[in-house]
């Protein structure tokens, strides 16, 4: 059957996503086909049009996205976890989830709860499993821990923030302007830093009266890198998970050598490639979901042939919710 899709055939801005059609096969031996009805719309997308490669990127063409939620519509031989009609949503299976129906291995697909509305799960399940991991596995943050969030009012920082002060931390956040500054405190984010205006070394030594935190959580990646490693206390963790600025330039292992640093840049995949861990995470943040422990915006919901439209509004950085695709 053909299904619509985009695809990016060169790296470059928005205008290089191009909808197109795709021809996809009946589902095999362990496969599902699966009609989308909400693809999420995430900066890593972004990573992957302009070729900011990690040594396993994509070389056009490809249809890029790597999260969507869906219909089950049909099953292969040996496919006992998921039915015709199921609600499912998947991450991280690849790239390919800018288009209208997919096949996917059955053991990547998690069922969606019956409590919980698809865009609220379209618009959040990427960066949720991803918060689950920097938060509860990567560093275990404890209660009274003071722990600095980078763009805290981005996709992942807002779900962040919030998730870090229902574990009892005491967050520090760092954002562009005023108004994101009083966005964030409205998340429970204890201390906003405006870094257009303040230097964001300075204000975390004066915050913790010059100890440093344990963890830094750096999504933005060479504009903060290095001032990230300023900010910890002897034995702290710097996490370098997004690069938005720019991939981290390489530094002489000797500079965290006085405080005993570690420096960590982990991908989600590795954290749920066993079906127990992707179920485990999944249980864990749907719950919080469920019970509204977490605020969840949805800024916009595109047609699927609108992507380049969809990107634009991610890299303006104006946005305070999830720009989703619709099939």
């Amino acid at each position: 059957m053909k299904t619509n899709c985009v695809r990016i055939t060169r790296f470059g801005g928005p205008e290089v996503l191009e909808p197109g059609q795709m021809d996809v096969a009946e589902p095999g031996q362990g496969e599902v086909l699966v009609r989308h009805t909400g693809i999420g719309v995430n900066f890593v997308d972004v990573y992957h049009r302009i070729g900011q490669l990690h040594g396993d990127g994509p070389v056009p063409p490809f249809v890029p996205g790597v999260q969507a939620n869906g219909i089950v519509e049909a099953v292969g031989a040996g496919v006992d976890t998921v039915s015709p009609g199921d609600r499912v949503t998947h991450a991280n299976v690849g790239l390919g989830s800018y288009v209208h129906h997919r096949l996917l291995p059955a053991d990547r697909l998690i069922r969606i709860p019956d409590a919980l509305d698809d865009d609220l799960v379209a618009a959040s399940y990427l960066r949720g499993l991803t918060c689950h991991y920097l938060l509860k596995r990567l560093y275990v943050v404890k209660p009274g821990d003071v722990v600095l969030i980078h763009a805290a009012a981005g996709g992942v920082g807002q779900l962040m923030v919030q998730w870090a002060k229902r574990l009892g931390a005491v967050v520090i956040g760092t954002v562009g302007t005023d108004a994101k500054a009083e966005f964030v405190r409205g998340l429970g984010c204890d201390h906003p830093v405006v870094y257009t205006r303040e230097n964001f070394v300075d204000r975390v030594k004066e915050i913790t009266a010059g100890e440093g935190v344990p963890v830094v959580y750096d999504s933005v990646g060479a504009d903060t890198f290095m001032g990230s490693l300023d900010c910890l206390r002897p034995m702290g963790i710097a996490i370098n998970y997004g690069t938005a600025s720019g991939q981290v330039a390489p530094f002489p292992l000797q500079r965290l050598h006085s405080k005993s640093l570690s420096v960590c840049r982990p991908t989600l995949r590795t954290w749920i490639a066993s079906r127990s861990d992707l179920e485990k995470s999944s249980t864990e943040f749907f719950q919080l979901l469920a019970d509204g422990a977490l605020r969840i915006d949805i800024a916009a919901k595109l047609p699927l042939r609108d992507a380049a439209k969809a990107h634009e509004m991610l890299e303006g950085r104006t946005l305070s919710g999830a720009v989703l695709l619709a099939p």
